[in-house]
This record gives structure tokens, C-alpha cells and sequence, in this order.
């Protein structure tokens, strides 16, 4: 129980500390005044004062802010801040990188934590064996067997399972020749694949050619170096990312069901789960949650880093401010919003839990 706490407070309290200090550093970085720098909302538990800002951790631990100094128009100047230091007096396009700053700090410490993984355990990819061959599929009736390693396609090499599958998927239905490692000796078998209905990632049903061969599960790491980590941990973080919108849009068409979100409940078990199975697994996880939180603050909506955007976008467009009057009132519809996404997430981690206690 400890070390799922402590596994749950690290990790939230690290993205939400991460998403913050990429605010914190672009203001800083143009001059601009920053008064708090809050770990958590609500009443500050303790707290300190460097310079000119004031450093807390406060109670609620479901976030966290900076707030600039002159952040909104109304906002008067604290003691000991100047008003060259205002955040509303700069050109529109100093605030948009400091308000992106903190989603893209997201994306940074997602390939940052990628990238650790890779180098301290290498690249985990699944073997080309075969661990189950479906009855009266292709791969059947030529004869390949459980326990068959592929080892070419076509006369290519194959490396792992991911591979060999993508390259039978994209001949589009076409004859294939596997070469395949049974008992210490190379046997060849031509077969063409069948089209089948399978289910996406969001449960979409698509056509497809297989084979009819499933993989064992057997997987190994290969070693990486810093270069190569760096790269992958881009095109992993990249990836995660293309997913998380894909996801997203997913559930807007009703694709993926609304009931399917999860809130602080999910997140908290999802994290108290891995950190059970290793920190790799714990930091694997944290590196998905942090792109997820910079995807989601980046959606165009008011209160969000990504409404932000919006507005002094349409300012640089219009070459004046929004009125104060649409943004309060945007602001209100936006706040509205995230709201009711968070009871529903809420409330339907709140059922997940009734229905794992009732069996």
C-alpha cells in the first residue's frame, strides 16, 4: 500500500511539476514576472519565497500553476514586481510559447522517459515464433506447426513478429513464402492469406489477410545506444501521441464509448498496478500519462493551455484582443465542460470499482 502511494504522488506530482515548470521557464526566459509556483490548488502546506516567487505545495494534488504576474487584465501588479513584467502587456506571440511551453515540456519528459527505458533496458520486441496455428487457416493446411520460428518472408530476414506481420498484411492478399526453423532445420511453405475481419485498437471492425498464425509471446531486448535511444524515444513518443488524438476523435465519433474514460480513480490504480510489476513498468506509464495530459492541454478549449492558444491566435488574426466579454463567457462554457468530463470520468471509475467488488 506504501509503495503504491508513493508510486501514485511521484508520478502525478512529477507531470503536473513538469507541465508547470515549462511555464515557469518561458516567462522567466522573456522577463516576465512570476509570483507562484504552486504544486497542487487550494490552501499552501508549505511553501517558501526565492526572489521575487513564492514556491508551495498546496492541498489539492489534482494540479498545479504558475501564476504570472499581469496574467489577466484585471490582475493589479504585486509589490515588488514591475509592470515590464506583466505577462498581458506582451506581444501575443511571447505568450502563446509560454503557455505551450507546459504541454510540450509533457511531450519533452515523455521522450526524456522513453529514452531511459531504452537505454537502460534496451528495446523490447516480440520473437517470430509461432505459439498457436488457427484450425482450417492458410497456415494449417500448409503444414506450419506451434513452435515454428520464421526466420524469412519473401527471402527477406525477419527480425521480429510486429515485422513478419506488417509484411504479410501489406502484400494486399498476395501468395507469401515462409521460411520457418523447426527442430534445427529450415523448412519453406508458400501459402495465401485469407481475408478476415479482425478489431482495431478502438474496436473497429476491418478486413485484413492473415494467415491464421499467433505469436507465442516470447520477446527479447535489444540493446540500444544514446543515438538510437534518442530516435526511438521520439518516434515511440510520436506514436503515442498520433494515438492519444486518434483516441480522441474516436470518442467524439461515439466510436470508442464514453464510458470508457477514465478519471484519478483509473489513473491511481493504473500506476499503483505497474509499480507492483517494476519501475520500468511504472515509468513506461508515466511517459504515456504525460503525453496524454499535453494532448488534452492543448484541445482548443477555454481554460486549457489550448484555449489559450485560441485566443491569441484569433488576436495576431484580428490584430486586437478578444473582448473581454466573449472570453468570460467562453471561459464559463469551457469550465462547464471539463467539469462534467470529470464527473463522468469519475463516475464511471466509480462503477468500474462497484462491479470489480461485485465479481
Amino acid at each position: 500500500m506504501i509503495q503504491s502511494i508513493v508510486a501514485v504522488a511521484l508520478v502525478l506530482g512529477g507531470l503536473i511539476f513538469f507541465h508547470e515548470l515549462g511555464h515557469f521557464l518561458a516567462a522567466r526566459a522573456f522577463g516576465m514576472g512570476v509570483a507562484t509556483f504552486s504544486l497542487g490548488f487550494g490552501p499552501q502546506l508549505l511553501g517558501f519565497t526565492r526572489g521575487k516567487t513564492r514556491y508551495a505545495l498546496s492541498a489539492i494534488p489534482l494540479g498545479g500553476y504558475v501564476q504570472l504576474v499581469g496574467q489577466d487584465p484585471d490582475d493589479p501588479v504585486p509589490d515588488g514586481f514591475s509592470p515590464q513584467e506583466e505577462f498581458k502587456l506582451r506581444p501575443a506571440w511571447q505568450r502563446m510559447i509560454v503557455v505551450a511551453a507546459g504541454p510540450l515540456f509533457n511531450f519533452f519528459l515523455a521522450w526524456l522517459l522513453f529514452w531511459c527505458l531504452l537505454v537502460a533496458e534496451g528495446r523490447f520486441e516480440m520473437l517470430p515464433v509461432v505459439g498457436q496455428v488457427q484450425a482450417d487457416s492458410p497456415a494449417e493446411k500448409a503444414g506450419i506447426t506451434a513452435g515454428d520460428t520464421v526466420t524469412t518472408i519473401n527471402g527477406a530476414p525477419v527480425a521480429n513478429w510486429e515485422e513478419m506481420a506488417k509484411s504479410i498484411r501489406g502484400g494486399g492478399g498476395k501468395s507469401v513464402t515462409l521460411t520457418v526453423r523447426r527442430d534445427g532445420k529450415d523448412l519453406t511453405f508458400t501459402l495465401t492469406p485469407a481475408m478476415r475481419t479482425i478489431k482495431n485498437l478502438f474496436g473497429e471492425e476491418e478486413s485484413a489477410p492473415l494467415v491464421g498464425i499467433v505469436a507465442s509471446g516470447k520477446t527479447r531486448a535489444v540493446p540500444m545506444g544514446a543515438g538510437s535511444a534518442a530516435g526511438e524515444a521520439v518516434s515511440q513518443t510520436w506514436n503515442v501521441v498520433a494515438v492519444t488524438y486518434t483516441g480522441l476523435l474516436k470518442l467524439i465519433e461515439r466510436v470508442v464509448p464514453l464510458d470508457s474514460l477514465g478519471g484519478p480513480i483509473m489513473i491511481a490504480q493504473m500506476v499503483s498496478k505497474q509499480a507492483a510489476e517494476g519501475i520500468g513498468n511504472v515509468v513506461a506509464l508515466a511517459a504515456l500519462i504525460s503525453v496524454n495530459l499535453g494532448v488534452l492541454n492543448l484541445l482548443p478549449i477555454p481554460v486549457l493551455d489550448g484555449g489559450h492558444l485560441l485566443f491569441y491566435t484569433l488576436e495576431i488574426i484580428m490584430r486586437k484582443p478578444v473582448s473581454p466579454r466573449m472570453r468570460s463567457l467562453t471561459t464559463r462554457l469551457g469550465l462547464a465542460f471539463l467539469i462534467a468530463l470529470m464527473l463522468l470520468a469519475t463516475v464511471n471509475d466509480i462503477r468500474r470499482q462497484i462491479s470489480v467488488l461485485n465479481g
